[in-house]
């Protein structure tokens, strides 16, 4: 019991040296604050130049063939070929990936009965959070069926586009971005936070005078991760009060779900910190190392850009980083509203990083 006394001890102790420090309340509360503005201020008004769509093209007729060449000559309309069957293409579209859902129904192109020229009307499916988009692209086809319309006949337009939108709330960019985001807030408490301080305290001695006391290895190691583990609920918490108050964040999950895979993730990111912080002598060799493992994860862990956009081959990469199953299991609770059995895979891969993380950072951890 007594062991854990000193265990909770150091935690109270830790953090409040944390708060102390000036520094460490910057990269702590206002640096993920910074990237939480900066990429709100992009993808909050959800306004995009051009639009990523599925095309379900149920005529398969030279009408539909000319439509769809046209439509992509100024690359405002871009189609996804992978996409072929409508569920696919909603569950796509649920997920942030496509914007729109283009239908040609089964009768496009073709002359109905008493009518001496081709009609057709193509439906735009967008979800309830893009309709002002989904009339956007709306209007990109009216434009493009006049042309087409002054090709078959003088008539009044016989080829049309109407816009249905689903019942489906839809994700927002801005949802799917701070997900990603909040990954980051915890890569960067549990890895660069440590790789300064713990070096530091070495040159100041301060290490070496705990080490002359009754504290051992795996006290200190705990301590520093309840400490930390709390510094990241409260740095979250101010996000996601940030989220909610200005860019209207739609949280779809469950908070007790969400303060699960933030923990399990503060404590995975940590155990890298402690492993570089604990095995470097100074700073020097710390920062280095540091800024080699944690920005590869930065920037293929799907934290600031969609890893289904990477390659098959880089996708598999990233999947195995530690950060990934970090972001994914965010992303899905965020997002999707997934459960902890759910994530169950996510949640698995994380606790397998954690445990060889934290062998790792005991065999390579000195206190000089």
């Amino acid at each position: 019991m007594n062991k854990f006394r000193s265990v909770f001890t150091f935690a109270v102790i830790d953090i409040k040296r944390s708060f102390r420090d000036k520094t460490a309340i910057f990269f702590i509360f206002v640096f993920p604050l910074i990237f939480l503005f900066v990429f709100g201020g992009i993808f909050g008004n959800d306004s995009s130049p051009s639009f990523n769509v599925a095309l379900l093209n149920q005529a398969d007729n030279t009408f539909t063939t000319n439509f769809l060449s046209a439509a992509q000559q100024d690359d405002i309309i871009k189609v996804n070929p992978d996409i072929k069957t409508e569920a696919n293409a909603r569950e796509r579209m649920s997920r942030g990936e496509i914007d729109a859902i283009i239908r040609l129904p089964n009768d496009f192109g073709e002359i109905q009965a008493g009518q001496q020229y081709p009609t057709g009307q193509a439906e735009v499916i967008v979800d309830q959070n893009a309709v002002q988009a989904g009339a956007t692209l709306k209007s990109v086809l009216d434009g493009i069926f006049n042309e087409i319309n002054q090709e078959v006949t003088e008539a009044p337009t016989p080829f049309t586009a109407t816009l249905t939108t689903t019942r489906e709330a839809g994700l927002d960019q801005f949802d799917y971005t701070f997900a990603g985001l909040v990954g980051f807030s915890i890569l960067s408490l549990g890895i660069f936070g440590p790789t300064s301080v713990f070096p530091r305290m070495k040159q100041q001695g301060i290490m070496r005078r705990y080490h002359t006391t009754t504290l051992r290895v795996w006290q200190f190691f705990l301590a520093n991760v309840l400490s930390q583990m709390f510094v990241a609920v409260l740095s979250v918490s101010l996000m996601f009060a940030v989220a909610f108050t200005v860019f209207d964040l739609n949280m779809r999950g469950d908070f007790l779900s969400l303060l699960v895979v933030v923990l399990l993730g503060t404590a995975t990111m940590f155990g890298i910190g402690l492993a570089v912080g604990g095995w470097a002598k100074n700073e020097n060799q710390a920062a280095p190392l540091g800024n080699m493992i944690s920005f590869p994860m930065m920037f293929l862990s799907g934290t600031f850009f969609p890893r289904f956009l990477m390659p098959d081959w880089l996708q598999s990469i990233s999947g195995l980083l530690p950060l990934t199953p970090i972001v994914d299991a965010l992303r899905f609770v965020i997002t999707e509203g997934r459960s902890l059995f759910e994530i169950a895979p996510e949640l698995g891969l994380m606790t397998a990083w954690l445990i060889v993380i934290y062998i790792v950072a005991f065999r390579v951890f000195r206190w000089e």
